[in-house]
């Protein structure tokens, strides 16, 4: 039985590549090794390019979810790792998009889910 049901990261990135920010097919990239990272399995992914620039994008995984918005014009983006399961390695695919990423500030936050 689990003691949660899943580990919930919030990461704010400042400092981020404009350019990178602005990129879906280097997102979806990212996105999509930071989900082998957490050993989830991937269901699907959608993302929306905003005019002139950012984007939203979402990475359903049987596990959860990976989720990202960028705001390139502020050097800014703000991610969610959520996976369930004790199988998962969240902290994992969240170094990955550090790594990957390489704000110049980061703000991370990891929440338990389901406890009572």
């Amino acid at each position: 039985m689990y003691k949660t049901v899943g580990t919930h990261f919030l990461m704010d990135f400042w400092g981020v590549n404009a350019e990178l920010l602005d990129d879906k097919k280097k997102i979806l990239a990212i996105l999509k090794t930071a989900a082998q990272k957490t050993h989830s399995q991937i269901l699907g992914f959608k993302a929306h390019k905003f005019s002139p620039h950012g984007l939203t994008a979402v990475l359903l995984l049987a596990e959860s979810h990976i989720s990202i918005h960028t705001y390139p014009e502020h050097n800014f983006a703000a991610l969610d790792v959520y996976t369930c399961g004790n199988h998962t390695t969240p902290e994992k695919g969240v170094a990955y998009l550090k790594t990957s990423f390489k704000p110049t500030k980061a703000n991370i936050q990891k929440i338990k889910r389901g406890l009572n």
